[in-house]
């Protein structure tokens, strides 16, 4: 594939150009490409750089070539879009040529596009409170693991963390949601003048959003080790939960440019991930052990 404007500077603060990105989606895809198979993608472009005005597409545009493997699928308000499914490190390569900063990936993938493999909790500070964040995954591991989910735990590459629970394809995006606001609701309840459900800002008060609305048909997450449309390149990266213990841990603290410094030798800390995937079916039932008042939708099964 023939690079177009290998010089042009994607990353004006860091020098950071086309070809940069490039070599790094091509260097890290083993590493990405496990969060991006079968998933389809929405692409988070900026081709005149991050200084200016970038957009999201998830439609395909037309000039993208036949091998470019693609799926249609159903649109929430209605209607048929066809995203990009991105399996090899072929495409990511050609998407970074596109000047493609972030493919964004869906919480399903395409053989069972109703039933999530992730439940996503993004913390998201309202001022600068990171301290608030790092307490809040501990707090949301803890009693992930007191339901007996595995959580896992990464950075945004902006000012926040995942926390993610790897599951088994049991239940549908409604089940999951309603789950994840009632463990959501009880890790605000511990700490509400840190914590927060409220979306709209201005209700916030400073306090950390624990935003669980990505457990939805057609949202999307960065993959880990995904770059992130900010200054200097930083990377959203699978952490160690001893990291987010560290008061020196920042959520954008690993950039595009000393990546290769910290996976040298480093064992992968999502490398069991997959592996860990779990039903809901005996979490929902130690939630309501635990004296908390779900509603179940109609839909979902308790297991």
């Amino acid at each position: 594939m023939a690079v177009t404007n290998p010089a042009k500077l994607l990353f004006a603060d860091g020098h950071i150009s086309k070809r940069d990105l490039i070599d790094y989606y091509r260097w890290v895809g083993p590493r990405i490409l496990p969060f991006l198979r079968e998933r389809p993608i929405a692409m988070e472009r900026y081709p005149n750089g991050i200084e200016q005005t970038g957009f999201f597409q998830k439609s395909v545009p037309s000039y993208f070539p036949d091998w470019v493997k693609t799926i249609a699928v159903q649109k929430k308000q209605g209607g048929i879009a066809r995203h990009v499914i991105c399996n090899d490190v072929a495409l990511l390569v050609y998407l970074a040529n596109q000047a493609c900063i972030t493919p964004h990936a869906w919480l399903s993938r395409v053989d069972k596009l109703e039933y999530p493999d992730q439940m996503v909790f993004d913390l998201d500070p309202s001022a600068d409170t990171f301290d608030w964040v790092r307490a809040a995954a501990l707090a949301l591991k803890e009693l992930l693991q007191e339901l007996t989910l595995s959580a896992y735990v990464k950075s945004t590459g902006s000012r926040g963390l995942h926390v993610i629970v790897p599951l088994k394809r049991t239940e549908s995006f409604e089940s999951v949601r309603t789950f994840a606001r009632a463990v959501a609701t009880i890790v605000v309840m511990q700490e509400p003048s840190q914590r927060t459900l409220q979306q709209r800002t201005g209700s916030r008060h400073g306090r950390v959003f624990l935003d669980i609305n990505r457990n939805a048909y057609a949202q999307t997450v960065a993959p880990p080790y995904a770059v992130r449309a900010r200054p200097n390149a930083p990377l959203s990266i699978p952490l160690f939960w001893e990291e987010v213990r560290s008061k020196t841990l920042r959520p954008d603290g690993v950039t595009l440019r000393d990546i290769r410094k910290r996976l040298d030798g480093m064992i992968d800390p999502w490398a069991d991930f997959r592996r860990r995937a779990s039903a809901l079916g005996s979490a929902w039932r130690k939630l309501e052990l635990l004296g908390v008042s779900v509603r179940v939708p109609q839909k979902a099964k308790l297991r």
